[in-house]
């Protein structure tokens, strides 16, 4: 697994990274910006993976400083160009509207399913492959149960399931099912 991505470069970025690469988290294609620090954002209550992947990072328990390192489709073009190889790539719910069409353009080069996870007040987004994939993420960020439905998705697409199953498999794993019709 890698991640696309912008960070500061700052005490809070090399822990960010640094766990990422204890959790087994590629960061080969995440930019260092030397202008925005890292935002640090408090964790929730709730148990959650993320709360537990920054534990080690310094500052965590502090409040959002906000106005963090901001991804361009430039960045994501660039950072996609670092990956070898990948069959699947998750467009997450936070990342900015105009990167969509780099991610769009690095899944079709790479042959890679397209997820994109819509945020739950937005409409799905056009202009996307016809086998691509759109989820509306939950309104509670923390919500481990999609994170792990959309991780289980992921995983199985790019180790070569077909993705109507990997989805069906995922989703029913999560205790999930289809809506009447569906």
């Amino acid at each position: 697994m890698e991640i696309v991505g912008r960070v500061g470069d700052d005490r809070a970025g090399d822990s960010l990274l640094i766990a990422l690469a204890r959790a087994g988290v590629g960061h080969a294609a995440v930019l260092r910006d030397p202008v925005v620090s890292t935002p640090i954002m408090a964790p929730s209550q709730d148990p959650d993976p993320v709360d537990d992947l920054l534990a080690d990072v310094p500052g965590a328990a502090a409040q959002d400083i906000g106005g963090g390192p901001r991804l361009e489709p430039a960045d994501v073009a660039l950072g996609l160009s670092y990956l070898t190889a990948f069959g699947v790539l998750v467009v997450t719910d936070d990342a900015p509207a105009e990167v969509l069409p780099a991610c769009v353009a690095g899944a079709a080069f790479s042959g890679a399913h397209l997820v994109v996870l819509v945020p739950a007040d937005w409409p799905p987004p056009g202009g996307l492959p016809a086998d691509a994939v759109v989820l509306i993420a939950p309104g509670d960020p923390t919500d481990a149960a999609f994170g792990a439905v959309v991780g289980s998705y992921a995983a199985a697409v790019d180790g070569g399931e077909d993705p109507a199953l990997a989805f069906r498999a995922a989703t029913r794993s999560a205790g999930w099912e289809p809506a009447e019709g569906g």
